[in-house]
């Protein structure tokens, strides 16, 4: 077994190292503060993030990039969307051996609208890596690192490299499949999150399950609109990292996205919400991307609109839900119909 670079312990980066640690390989973890690292390796715990898991001793924590990844025939980013081009921008400087990049993080870049595969390849010289990997689904760090069933998607432009990340982090509990669709992968991962956010609101103003299961089938719809108009397949979104991923974001109180939602709802103000989160909610920054980059493309996002303007434009919860529900009518089928017309007359 190789080495193996997780950069990132926040919850998911650890869990994904304790999956990679189960699997016999020699796995390496950046902390970005050095007293988080000596927990791990002193204590084996990481009790900000995955709070009463004891993880593996095989797993080696270091507050310094160049040694986490010297070495390492993979590299795994775990870090947020708004850190990625700042650690990528680090990386590319201690980087000597050509490895398979992979990433885990869900989001959008604002101002760029770039997806996360794309700010990597723009960091990173492509004598570098060999290829970049994304890796989603319905997964929370929290059951993962309890070894409970689990079951996620990677993708790359070279399938045959995705297949070796897959080959990498498959086991019994962590089961792994493969998809050609890049961009959908990634753009079913991020988007849900924005719909995540109007499933809390709507159960934090209390209102009941019809509303949330509405919200989040037409929320679905809209994410296929926008990823279609970029190059993703739509059946994409009928899979692990579309459906999947929103139905267990929209539904699970481990979801950052939707416990911010839920706070909003009850009349949290924004920056009092982050605050109490103490982690970071993707969500919120990926609404104001999608909501310009749906703008640019021509696509109508009626839910990200939305939310965006509760979030940034100070719109009141139940004014934001309420118009939402009271929209024009329409056939339901309206969208998918459309999609797929397109796609026949491509």
């Amino acid at each position: 077994m190789g080495k193996v670079a997780v950069l990132g312990a926040g919850s998911w980066g650890t869990a994904l190292a304790l999956v990679l640690a189960d699997n016999g390989h020699e796995v390496h973890l950046w902390a970005h503060r050095k007293s988080l690292a000596d927990e791990i390796n002193q204590t084996h715990t990481n009790d900000k993030y995955l709070q009463g898991i004891e993880l593996p001793s095989s797993i080696v924590a270091n507050d310094d990039l160049k040694t986490v990844v010297d070495g390492a025939e993979h590299i795994i980013l775990v870090v947020p969307t708004k850190a990625m081009r700042e650690v990528c921008g680090q990386l590319k400087h201690v980087m000597k051996d050509k490895a398979i990049l992979t990433h885990a993080s869900k989001g959008i870049e604002p101002g760029t609208y770039k997806r996360v595969s794309e700010v990597i390849r723009e960091e990173i010289p492509s004598d570098l890596y060999e290829d970049v990997v994304v890796l989603s689904g319905p997964s929370h760090a929290e059951e993962v690192s309890r070894r409970q069933p689990t079951t996620v998607t990677v993708s790359a432009e070279e399938l045959e490299v995705a297949k070796k990340v897959q080959d990498v982090f498959i086991n019994r509990q962590f089961r792994v499949y493969t998809s050609p669709d890049l961009v959908g992968v990634e753009l079913g991962g991020a988007l849900k999150n924005i719909i995540a956010l109007g499933a809390g609101i709507s159960d934090g103003l209390g209102y009941g399950d019809n509303a949330k299961a509405a919200l989040i089938t037409r929320g679905l719809a809209e994410i296929a609109r926008l990823g279609t108009s970029l190059g993703a397949n739509p059946l994409t979104f009928s899979g692990l990292t579309g459906v999947g991923d929103l139905i267990v974001t929209c539904t699970s109180s481990h979801s950052r996205n939707w416990r911010a939602g839920y706070k909003l709802g009850q009349g949290n103000d924004l920056e009092e919400v982050l605050e109490q989160m103490g982690m970071v909610v993707e969500g919120v920054r990926t609404t104001k991307a999608a909501y310009q980059l749906a703008k640019n493309q021509g696509v109508e996002m009626p839910i990200t609109t939305g939310i965006y303007r509760l979030l940034f434009e100070n719109e009141a919860p139940r004014d934001v839900v309420d118009q939402l529900m009271t929209r024009i009518r329409r056939h339901e089928m309206e969208d998918l119909t459309n999609i797929l017309d397109e796609k026949m007359n491509d």
